[in-house]
């Protein structure tokens, strides 16, 4: 029996350990990720200032998985119906049972040449680009540099760029500039992290604008509702698609994350409703819960495959409830805790904890405590 692991992300390395842990010896796990890596992605915004940030948050497979056999190839295609999965190399894999964890990629919504002209910032690349063309742009005198969409992501890209010019000694040379189409930062969370939010930008020195729907742009242009934006740079973090391998779709799955009868759809990869029917945050968060769930169903219909019995096991289902967010803005940071709202050296505590956390929860124990001293070190 194959049991198939699509990505090494928070969801796939969480699936996979805890796979390894419940399943019998002889049933084959399979994991299949393009860097042969492990990201702490939420931490990806960081390289923008600090490249060498990469080893602290960079974890290789075989450092955390035991029995698993890591197959270094990129996802192509995954066929629930036939319970196979293509690779860019040509080869083909069949499973039983399957947790697609691929994560997302950037949406672009067609917004013309957006996509041809924008930098985005999913990976290590995207931030290696992104702080070369920043630094590009200071040796040439300086200019705005336009961030398209103010959710988490766009907050810490417009955040590190403010203070990267700080640093640089170039604040009086540079502009960063974050749109958003709704009529706040941060949109969909509570109106008190969306202000102090907002506050924390402004104070890097980022130029907010809200209710500004980006429409398209040109090589030096951003094209918005309310006019041209002229730009030197431009970053966009506007939204996110499905993988390319489920042909650029979220397909929605119920609480119990099956799509199809072998498949499960994993994190961002899907849209998922939870038991009560309400729908789950794309978020490291969500994705480690889900992970959880996905991990016992599969273990449990292996058993049952394997034993039998006169039905086939209930299977468990996501109910999340966020224990609260973070959001990095420069050398500051704004979380929610019990409701509360932090700033300042309580919300850093709280970022570099999450951080810590979760390298711990998958046994980079070493990473985790390098982690620990950059962040509570600062």
């Amino acid at each position: 029996m194959r049991i198939a692991v699509l990505g090494a992300g928070y969801a796939g390395v969480t699936v996979a350990r805890r796979l390894e842990r419940s399943l019998p010896p002889d049933a084959e796990i399979v994991v299949v990720d393009d860097s042969g890596e492990h990201l702490v992605r939420h931490e990806v915004h960081r390289l923008i200032r600090r490249p060498g940030f990469v080893e602290d948050i960079t974890v290789p497979l075989d450092e955390l998985l035991d029995r698993a056999t890591v197959v270094t190839d990129r996802v192509t295609r995954v066929d629930p119906d036939a319970n196979r999965v293509d690779l860019e190399s040509g080869d083909a894999i069949a499973y039983d049972y399957a947790a697609v964890c691929l994560g997302a990629e950037t949406a672009f919504y067609d917004l013309p040449d957006v996509e041809e002209h924008a930098l985005p910032l999913r990976d290590v690349e995207h931030a290696g680009a992104v702080r070369g063309e920043f630094l590009d742009l200071l040796d040439s005198g300086g200019g705005r540099v336009v961030v398209g969409g103010a959710g988490l992501s766009g907050v810490q890209v417009a955040g590190e760029l403010a203070a990267l010019a700080r640093e640089e000694g170039a604040t009086d040379r540079v502009e960063v500039v974050l749109t958003e189409t709704r009529d706040a930062v941060a949109p969909g969370f509570d109106p008190a992290f969306q202000e102090a939010v907002r506050e924390e930008l402004e104070t890097e020195g980022v130029e907010v604008r809200t209710g500004v729907t980006i429409e398209g742009a040109t090589a030096d242009a951003v094209e918005t509702d309310d006019g041209a934006v002229p730009y030197d740079g431009f970053v966009w973090t506007g939204g996110i698609a499905g993988p390319g391998a489920l042909a650029g779709e979220r397909p929605q799955v119920r609480s119990d994350l099956r799509h199809g009868e072998g498949t499960f759809v994993v994190g961002d990869a899907a849209r998922v409703v939870d038991r009560a029917g309400e729908a789950v945050p794309a978020s490291a968060q969500a994705a480690l819960a889900e992970a959880r769930v996905a991990a016992a169903n599969i273990a449990d219909l292996v058993a049952y495959d394997r034993e039998g019995g006169t039905f086939e096991p209930r299977l468990d289902t996501v109910s999340f409830s966020p224990t609260g967010w973070v959001v990095s803005v420069g050398d500051g940071a704004v979380a929610t805790v019990g409701g509360r709202v932090l700033r300042g050296r309580a919300a850093l505590a709280v970022k570099a904890t999450t951080g810590v956390g979760h390298l711990s929860s998958i046994g980079a124990t070493s990473k985790a405590i390098e982690l620990g001293r950059e962040e509570f070190g600062r």
